[in-house]
Order: C-alpha cells, then structure tokens, then sequence
C-alpha cells in the first residue's frame, strides 16, 4: 500500500467528487439514488469508514454521502473552523449543495457531536439523526466532569492532544502507528485488520490532518468557559425534536455505554437506543451487518417508538 495520503480516493462501488459548502471544499464519496443519507465519521478516520453503509444503504434505496470533515483526507484544511458550530454549518451547507433540502444525518464520534449539534442549530436540515458511540454534548461534559476516572481514557487522550505540537508529531510518529493503537485500544477484540491499520495510518499522513484533526479535541475542552463555548452550551438545551436513534458498543472503553446512553434526555422526539454486543467504540465498522440491520430497520419505521 503506498503510504502519505495516496489512498484517499479507494476504489468501490461509490464515486467521488468536490463539493462546495460553506466557504469550504468538501471531498465526499457517494452511492445510490431516493431520500440522502448523510455519513458524518469520526477520529481517527475518513469517509472510508462508511465503506460498508455507502454499500448497504444504496441496496436499500437510499442515497448515501459521506464527505472527509474540515481537515480530513481530501477535503479543505483551513486554519480555522474546528469548532462544532462550523462543522455543523459545513454539514448542512453539503445537504443543500447536495440539492436537497434535508437528509437522514448518521454521525459516529465526532460526526456524532456534529450530528447532535446540526440537529438542534439547523433542524429543518435534520430529517432524522443517527448518532453512532456518541453522547449528546452536554451529556459527555457532564459525565466526564462527575466521574473523570471512570472516563480516564477517553479524558486522557483529550487532555494529551491539548498539547501545542507534540501530539501532532506523536500521532505521525513511525508512520503514524498510533492511529492503529488507538483503533486497537478503542475497539472491541479482533479489529481492526491490518489493512484497516494501515489505511487509517495513512490518511493521517496526509499533509495537515493530523494538526486539523486535534484542533476539533482543542476546541471541546478550551472552549468550556470562553463565550463561544458558553453560547453553544445554552443553545444546545434546546431539546431535540426529530426522531432520534443512538447505537453504542456495548464494549466500548473509549466513551462508556453508560456515558451515552443518558442522552434520550435531550430528546423530545422518538428515540431508540440500541446496545450491539461484542464491539467496541467502531460498531459500523466491526459488526456491519448487525449495525446496518438496526439503521435500517429504524429508517424504514414510519413511527419510531420512544
């Protein structure tokens, strides 16, 4: 496999393309036709991780999109941006370039958090959400601010990457290997393979990644108690009011089931939570076929249930 970012564009039964959205470049891959499925991924990863859904959901009559975020794989690296209010504004800003005038938004980690946010800052952009190993935002503060050691993983890799520098040259060291270790130390047992590995490690390689990529981990805790982080916190209590499903891995060490599964709170619509045994914090990716018989099933409810 030739390393440094020259497998962003993997080969499949997807294309890809450039799209424009809020004053930003966006590399998605996309397949299928009917009702948009926007996949929203997370760290340490790219559009790559919805391989399997671009493939099963266009099966099922959807259209699937998965963009790389702000300053992943082929998309723009600006050097500003990496708050959740713009990355939420880039997402609906790709739903409407994408020419329609909402979609069904999955996110998982990060694309989680930005998921939850779109959904309360643009709802009429938010057909249904999908929020995959994720807790709501206020949700995750709270949790890891009332039991931080029992968080201590998921807290100490956040205040690692607070670091000016030595966390970008840590995470591109060797190869960027630390990408494998932390997929490895997040997941449940088995994954990931070592293709996998190496097709993570190397889309942190291309060139600013992996400096955009902490921003959006400097930006979470920084902003706590600055006015920007204060507004975003009083706007996100604005309950949630499209029908809501969350998976999580019921082995995840990374964000404990626990942590997540609080945040029906935050909704107002129907909301489904699904726990998928024997994975960690990358269900889509270690237990496709269960993962996407549950998204499925969920998008094909015309009700569902709270």
């Amino acid at each position: 496999m030739v390393r440094g970012g020259a497998s962003i564009y993997v080969t499949g039964p997807w294309s890809h393309r450039s799209v424009s959205a809020n004053g930003t470049r966006f590399h998605v891959a996309e397949s299928g036709d009917g009702p948009l499925v926007l996949l929203l991924h997370g760290f340490p990863e790219f559009w790559w991780a919805w391989r399997q859904q671009l493939s099963s959901l266009s099966q099922a009559g959807f259209r699937a999109v998965a963009p790389d975020l702000r300053g992943y794989g082929a998309s723009d690296k600006p050097p500003r941006g990496y708050d959740l209010v713009t990355a939420a504004s880039d997402a609906a800003g790709l739903v409407r370039s994408l020419g329609e005038a909402n979609a069904v938004v999955v996110g998982h980690d990060w694309g989680g958090l930005i998921a939850w946010t779109m959904a309360t800052y643009f709802p009429k952009v938010v057909r249904r959400l999908a929020v995959v190993s994720m807790p709501h935002p206020l949700r995750l503060r709270r949790v890891l601010l009332a039991r931080p050691f029992a968080h201590a993983k998921s807290m100490g890799y956040a205040l690692g990457f607070q670091l000016p520098l030595l966390p970008e040259r840590r995470l591109l060291a060797d190869g960027a290997q630390q990408v494998g270790r932390l997929l490895a130390a997040w997941s449940g047992p088995g994954w990931p393979d070592l293709q996998t590995e190496h097709q993570y490690e190397d889309a942190m390689c291309v060139k600013a990644v992996a400096h955009s990529a902490l921003e959006y981990h400097r930006w979470y805790l920084r902003s706590r108690f600055r006015p920007d982080g204060i507004r975003y916190s009083r706007a996100m209590r604005a309950p949630i009011q499209v029908p809501t499903l969350h998976l999580h891995g019921a082995l995840d060490p990374c964000i404990l089931p626990g942590a997540a599964r609080g945040s029906g709170s935050y909704v107002e619509a129907p909301y489904r939570w699904r726990l998928i045994e024997g994975v960690g914090h990358f269900p889509h990716e270690e237990a496709p076929d269960r993962f996407d018989l549950e998204l499925r099933n969920w998008l094909a409810d015309p009700e569902p249930e709270r």
